[in-house]
């Protein structure tokens, strides 16, 4: 059984240390409210939680998987999911971040980002039932109406229903605008005025069937029969598995059913279905035809979230190989025995396995950095009464989003392979528990836009269609942070090359930007290692940013030194792979011939 331990040290010192979240959060709520007494509070039983309740049946839940009765189309989940969820929701966990008026607690979401990593990390399977709650609620929140809110949002956020998104079909994954599920008016019937009678497949819905919870609230893009063709004929509806009466009790089963569920690589706690709605009950939200947009305010936060998760497989990952590192004695050291009263010196004691496990913690504490980082964006874009911070967090949040995606995602690869690595051979088999990690993070580069659509909305959408709005404020506060900290001897190993990349990483998108002006073809050769350079570049922001925190904070000299020597690794020897993907970038689109 792999081991788990809440980082609450490093989150602490990424939130109150590195990005002053609680000034920051205080200021936004009037001055009172988020104080730091009350946010550790909520870290610590998150944390007493993740280690309790979830950790200990990760690897019992992937064994068991979910069970499909096709008889009556319903789905097991694994032993202890139930009984976790029941907790979960008893805690007040579904609501953490929700409006009060739907009965939540509305603590901000950079507190929330902080405990779905701890959730994630304990048990990735079991997080997804609430994950896909909270976009849902997100989506109702924004285009529902207030009958609608009443009726199908408070009992999610309560905790005793739980929401999904079905968008893919099987022949539209990325490309939306091929979607042929229907929504008709209905005939009144059987059906509630002003329903629609929806009709269609979607696949790899997460979350669509389950026995968790009382009811499940599905949100369906479907075409009206006087939508327009491709994705501006898009429309979102209700569709509940069970019909909600009047008086918000549930009646008649609906006619959306699970028709199956996949047999995955990995996450196999996590119920993946293929759902088929036959002129199922359905509701429309939003404008219609408006859709897409609606959809892509569950995607935005979705993506946030998946990048979280690969901080979270990152995280568990290090600390089991780290662990074992230290408790394996395997060979002696180059230089001669370290521990000569033992049969043989640990792990730890060769430089390519201090390489990994470096690299992993350089992967695990930027990442951190960077999601909580984007998550107070979103908390200033949602909560500043001054209209330009508003904006000006907004365009930040839509610039970071697709590294915070992409990149994050990437990389927990990386460190899960890295992780299975240290183990050697052991690390393939099943009883170490490591090889979950990498067969769980393969599917977060895929779900919510791949990485190739993450690197194509960076450079297609934010930094060209956008004229890199946000990418010019992020550069300004590098820039920024560059002068203010030029003549800190402590820091300057790091300023210097710190400000070469951020004026390097400027003229490479102005020239890349002509360049695509020229032959459209170049944007597509060159996204995902743009997406690459930026990830790196702000990576080694935010561990520069770090250090300068650690060095003037009041933590021990042993955790200030770790964080000094993590950011020396990485700029020494993670950073220099942006001199790689520049290369690559520069060669064009001209060394990528079609293949017969």
């Amino acid at each position: 059984m792999t081991i788990y331990k809440a980082p609450l040290d490093d989150l602490r010192f990424a939130l109150y240390d590195v990005l002053g979240a609680e000034a920051t959060l205080t200021r936004l709520q009037g001055g009172e409210g988020h104080t730091r007494d009350l946010l550790d509070a909520v870290l610590e039983e998150a944390g007493r939680l993740s280690e309790a309740l979830l950790a200990p049946f990760n690897a019992s839940g992937d064994e068991e998987g979910c069970k499909y009765d096709k008889a009556t189309q319903t789905v097991t989940t694994p032993k202890g999911f139930k009984e976790a969820f029941k907790a979960f929701a008893e805690g007040g966990w579904t609501g953490l971040t929700q409006a009060e008026h739907f009965g939540g607690q509305a603590l901000p979401n950079t507190v929330g980002t902080a405990t779905t990593e701890i959730f994630q990390a304990g048990n990735l399977s079991w997080s997804l039932y609430p994950l896909l709650s909270e976009g849902a609620c997100h989506a109702m929140e924004l285009h529902g109406t207030e009958e609608q809110q009443n009726t199908y949002l408070k009992p999610i956020v309560e905790g005793r229903w739980t929401g999904t998104m079905c968008l893919t079909e099987p022949q539209a994954g990325s490309d939306l605008g091929l979607l042929k599920t229907r929504a008709e008016p209905a005939d009144n019937g059987s059906y509630k005025d002003g329903a629609y009678k929806i009709t269609g497949t979607k696949i790899f819905i997460s979350a669509g069937e389950h026995d968790l919870a009382e009811n499940i609230i599905h949100l369906v893009l479907a075409r009206l029969p006087d939508a327009p063709a491709g994705s501006r004929g898009i429309s979102m509806f209700i569709v509940p598995k069970f019909k909600v009466n009047a008086d918000g009790s549930l009646g008649a089963r609906n006619t959306v059913v699970a028709s199956n569920i996949e047999h995955k690589m990995g996450l196999r706690g996590s119920a993946t279905c293929v759902m088929n709605f036959d002129a199922a009950e359905g509701y429309l939200i939003g404008q219609p035809h408006k859709g897409l947009a609606a959809m892509f305010t569950m995607m935005n936060a979705a993506r946030l979230g998946v990048g979280v998760q690969g901080l979270a497989l990152a995280e568990r990952a290090l600390q089991n190989s780290s662990n074992y590192a230290r408790e394996r004695l395997q060979g002696r050291a180059l230089s001669g025995p370290k521990f000569p009263d033992k049969p043989a010196d640990n792990l730890l004691v060769q430089p390519d396995v201090r390489r990994m496990l470096l690299t992993q913690r350089a992967i695990v504490e930027g990442s951190r950095a960077l999601l909580l980082y984007t998550a107070l964006q979103t908390d200033v874009e949602a909560r500043a009464t001054d209209e330009a911070t508003r904006k000006n967090a907004s365009d930040l949040v839509a610039f970071l989003i697709p590294i915070a995606k992409g990149l994050v995602t990437e990389l927990a690869q990386e460190s899960t392979k890295e992780a299975l690595q240290v183990y050697g051979g052991h690390g393939y088999i099943v009883e170490s528990g490591v090889e979950q990690f990498v067969r769980d993070a393969r599917i977060i580069t895929l779900y919510e836009g791949t990485t190739g659509i993450q690197a194509a909305d960076l450079l297609g959408r934010k930094i060209l269609q956008l004229q890199g709005a946000g990418f010019k404020l992020f550069l300004q506060e590098i820039q920024a942070f560059c002068q203010q900290h030029a003549q800190d001897p402590a820091l300057l190993p790091l300023i210097a090359p710190l400000a070469k990349t951020a004026k390097e990483w400027a003229d490479l998108t102005l020239a890349l930007a002509a360049r695509v002006q020229g032959n459209p073809e170049e944007l597509g050769a060159a996204a995902i290692d743009y997406l690459y350079y930026s990830g790196y570049a702000t990576l080694a922001y935010l561990w520069a940013r770090s250090v300068a925190a650690a060095n003037a904070s009041g933590q021990p000299e042993a955790f200030k030194q770790a964080k000094r020597d993590t950011a020396s690794f990485y700029f020494a020897r993670m950073l220099p792979r942006c001199l790689t993907h520049k290369a690559a970038i520069e060669a064009g689109v001209g060394t990528l011939p079609g293949i017969g």
